[in-house]
């Protein structure tokens, strides 16, 4: 132990001043520097240079878990303890999560749909099971308002639309990117939240034109759109937290870049057997 203390700080300071101080001979201790690095120590160094690595290219959001997991991947038999510990001891961390704290959902102005979705969220194919959310991000400029659509079957994001007003066009331009995109064919559900953007004319009439069937959250309920959650969450967390926006053009950019290039493309989800959604639906192709 002692060794190893010098050792560390051997360019701070004078090894000869060290050992006096610490009482033990300067011979032991070069004797000791120039012994074989054990195989356990050995082991550390190469894995803590691959949790490096995966740590930097998912941009710092990855914690011990998701890292334990892209080793086994690449066939680096560890166990979750053992990265856990390296990470600490090289300080680094994944994102932690944030508590919910549900918005104020004041009663919808337009009548609303029942709730066929009814947390069910597993869909069997692609572009069978739409959900949809809106949130907000701040820049110096003001707020942002963003709006997604993702496909239930594999937690890709399909359509999105961001704008410094939440009006009802916000959720109707992801809708029609999302539907310019996907093309879907078939018996379509979506599903959504109370707000006003949903519930208005406008929305529910481009959802009766391509003949999707409209499913809502019931009031008060987030859990009833929890993969939308989800999604918000770890944008802000992965992404937005700690940054400053100086301009709405900004951040249109990073989020653009956050969902295409990572969320959709890299990501692993657990959901998905540690797979990106784009991925998912590579390899389940053949499947649908």
């Amino acid at each position: 132990m002692r060794y190893a203390c010098i050792h560390r700080r051997r360019h701070q300071h004078s090894i000869r001043r060290m050992c006096r101080l610490l009482r033990v001979s300067r011979s032991g201790y070069y004797d000791w520097s120039q012994r074989a690095e054990s195989a356990r120590s050995r082991r550390d160094r190469e894995l803590l240079l691959l949790i490096r690595q995966i740590h930097l290219e998912s941009n710092g959001v990855y914690g011990a878990r998701k890292i334990q997991r892209v080793l086994l991947d690449l066939g680096e038999d560890v166990g979750l303890n053992r990265v856990a510990r390296l990470m600490k001891a090289d300080h680094l961390k994944g994102c932690p999560k944030r508590r919910f704290r549900s918005p104020p959902n004041d009663a919808p102005q337009h009548p609303v749909a029942a709730n066929v979705l009814n947390q069910d969220f597993k869909a069997d194919k692609r572009n069978q099971r739409w959900g949809s959310d809106i949130t907000q991000l701040w820049t110096k400029q003001g707020w942002l308002y963003l709006a997604v659509v993702m496909d239930l079957y594999s937690r890709r994001i399909v359509g999105w639309a961001m704008d410094r007003r939440v009006g009802r066009h916000l959720p109707i331009e992801a809708l029609t990117m999302a539907l310019g995109y996907r093309q879907p064919e078939g018996a379509l559900l979506h599903h959504s939240d109370r707000g006003p953007q949903y519930t208005s004319d406008d929305f529910r009439d481009v959802l009766e034109k391509h003949g999707i069937e409209c499913s809502m959250s019931a009031r008060g309920h987030c859990y009833d759109n929890a993969p939308l959650e989800s999604f918000f969450s770890l944008l802000k967390r992965e992404r937005v937290r700690g940054r400053t926006y100086k301009t709405r053009q900004e951040a249109k950019a990073d989020i653009f870049d956050y969902i295409e290039r990572f969320y959709n493309r890299t990501r692993s989800h657990s959901y998905l057997g540690y797979l990106s959604p784009v991925q998912y639906e590579n390899q389940t192709s053949g499947l649908i």
